[in-house]
């Protein structure tokens, strides 16, 4: 890295991985999580934290070994035989299914607000989403500097929400475990409510592993800064959690907004500025970081022969048309179809875990494969005890895919096994078809290897 060019220190880190995970998950799921396990969400919210770190081993665990260019791209290409290449490659389509629940969320929280809305939930949000993607022919520089000032005014918002909130829990009725309304639906329903906020929860490692390259002494500033931030998310979770559940009674928040409770603790017109500026936006900023982040990585797959070349045309000016047409109809269709938001998470999360399930089983071997590395990582250990630290995450993985799919319908059952198995299927048949170029897949994996051997 050239000496004039600023490195990024564990604050930035921690800043980065905070700011990952804290935002529009926790606002659009938040109901859902009281519905299942009244007023322990709280405690949801920490195992869903800690289930999540788990279930994302492998990203740290090279972190702390590695110092990787191209984030988890790169990292999966170093772990993973090109099958399983092809198939992260292709999850990252699979992913953008969750842009349809960012749009339909927006409207309900504005709905709180201005109920006459309500009726034109679908249509207001297919035109959220068409104004974005239009947007994004212009270039991507015009919402990146919105999404910073949303940022900035969101935690902001979260901030007002829990310092106003506590006060108004009365903790002697809120603590009170004999409560029907604590763990209101038994096992079943607190093991349903952490799967489910696990999504909320996650991404302290994935935004931080991305600048690896960029961040000063980065096999320990990245590891340790993931540590910092998920104890972060955790807290500000947890206390969101306890204003969620306790200010109000649990028939009236279950399966309901935050809105609801922010309305009983702040003036009309505070309110209304946490509904705009916290949750709306919030939800916003995930809409347009997921929009702004799909040219690259799906141009990736087409360059490396993952998806058919007509997906990688592009305008004189370098605007991919038939990508981003192709995603904007992911992003609208489950919205016209009325898909609910639990679903779409179970559609996004069962086939990320699956990815990650085996990122994390390859990973064992990785200590073995660079025993130079393992002795100078942070977390370095006695092999066993890593193997069984890889072991417990894998299980994470199915623990959190085996819930959300028992949670599910028969048809949206058969529906998330296509999309999983497809991603098998897709990766299979570009190999076998020849259409994969091999050489650009190990020129990465060769990449990867040299950044690892280099002193």
């Amino acid at each position: 890295m050239s000496s004039n060019k600023k490195e990024l220190n564990l604050f930035n880190i921690i800043s980065l991985g905070a700011g990952g995970a804290i935002g529009s998950g926790i606002f659009v799921m938040m109901g859902t999580g009281i519905d299942l396990t009244g007023k322990s969400i709280s405690i949801a919210l920490v195992a869903g934290c800690i289930l999540m770190l788990l279930a994302y081993t492998y990203n740290f665990m090279l972190a702390s070994m590695f110092k990787l260019d191209g984030g988890m791209y790169s990292q999966q290409a170093l772990l993973c035989p090109p099958l399983l290449t092809g198939v992260c490659a292709v999850n990252t389509i699979v992913g953008n299914l969750g842009m349809a629940m960012y749009a339909v969320a927006i409207v309900d929280y504005v709905g709180v607000v201005f109920p006459d809305i309500v009726p034109y939930t679908k249509v207001i949000a297919i035109l959220i989403q068409t104004v974005l993607f239009a947007a994004t022919i212009r270039g991507i520089k015009f919402l990146a500097s919105i999404q910073s000032i949303m940022a900035i005014i969101l935690f902001v918002s979260i901030g007002v929400f829990i310092v106003c909130g506590l006060p108004q829990v009365d903790f002697g009725v809120y603590m009170n475990t004999s409560d029907p309304d604590f763990f209101r639906g038994g096992l079943p329903g607190f093991v349903a409510a952490v799967s489910i906020m696990s999504w909320a929860c996650q991404g302290t490692t994935m935004s931080t592993v991305s600048v690896a390259a960029e961040t000063k002494d980065a096999k320990k500033t990245i590891p340790i800064g993931i540590m910092i931030s998920t104890v972060i998310v955790c807290i500000v979770y947890t206390l969101m959690g306890v204003v969620a559940s306790g200010v109000l009674p649990i028939g009236t928040v279950a399966g309901k907004s935050l809105g609801l409770v922010a309305e009983s603790i702040f003036p009309r017109s505070v309110y209304v500025i946490f509904i705009l500026g916290g949750a709306v936006f919030a939800i916003f900023t995930s809409l347009i970081s997921s929009i702004t982040m799909i040219k690259h990585p799906f141009l990736a797959t087409v360059r490396d022969g993952w998806m058919p070349k007509v997906f990688g045309k592009q305008t004189k000016d370098g605007y991919p048309y038939i990508i981003m047409g192709f995603m904007y109809l992911v992003a609208v269709v489950p919205i016209i179809l009325g898909t609910g938001l639990d679903v779409l998470v179970s559609y996004v999360m069962i086939p990320s875990m699956v990815v990650c399930g085996l990122c994390n089983f390859w990973m064992i071997k990785v200590p073995k494969q660079y025993p130079k590395r393992w002795k100078e990582s942070v977390f370095h250990m006695p092999y066993p005890i890593y193997v069984g630290i890889m072991l417990i995450s894998v299980v994470c993985n199915i623990f959190i895919s085996y819930n959300l799919f028992v949670g599910l319908t028969g048809s949206d059952r058969i529906m998330v096994s296509i999309i999983t198995l497809g991603m098998f299927a897709i990766s299979y048949f570009r190999l076998k078809g020849g259409y994969v170029n091999l050489d650009s897949v190990n020129k990465i994996k060769e990449q990867a290897q040299r950044d690892v051997l280099a002193d």
